[in-house]
């Protein structure tokens, strides 16, 4: 196993606490010179708030956790490509890799539907890694709508 395996392990470990609650399965953790630094997962339901993405509850851990909004010596591992919102708070945190699960073709905001984390006419861009463990990522993700399509 990779280390990048591991982290995103590590995210899929925080999407299915997201799916025992309920929520859209998406994990996250932040990881800094090998040691994980914040996590986070879906929210939205739970504290009834449009801005509970995973991405965003991992960076204010991680910024709770450093002492600083600045994430540039940080790893993001996500099991779902970032929406426009998450994307631009990867960005405005510095993160410096971004590495992810499954690609989001409806609302992708990392290279699949736009990609603002590395437009050109920002003051920060991110290295961008994309394919880490997707099936598992994927997976999730499907089984989870399938469920509730059912109910």
């Amino acid at each position: 196993m990779t280390d990048h395996e591991f982290y995103m392990d590590e995210a899929i470990a925080e999407a299915i606490k997201a799916q025992e609650m309920d929520e859209v399965p998406v994990g996250v953790v932040v990881v800094k010179d090998g040691v994980i630094v914040g996590r986070g997962h879906n929210e939205k339901e739970k504290r009834r708030d449009a801005t509970a993405h995973g991405e965003i509850l991992a960076i204010q851990d991680a910024s709770a956790h450093l002492g600083s909004w600045r994430l540039s010596d940080c790893d993001m591992y996500v099991t779902l490509e970032p929406c426009p919102m998450c994307a631009g708070a990867i960005v405005m945190a510095r993160v410096r890799r971004l590495f992810i699960g499954a690609d989001d073709p409806k609302s992708g905001a990392c290279g699949s539907l736009m990609n603002v984390v590395q437009d050109n006419r920002l003051n920060h861009r991110v290295e961008v890694v994309r394919g880490i463990k997707a099936q598992e990522c994927s997976y999730l993700l499907k089984e989870f709508f399938k469920k509730k399509r059912i109910k």
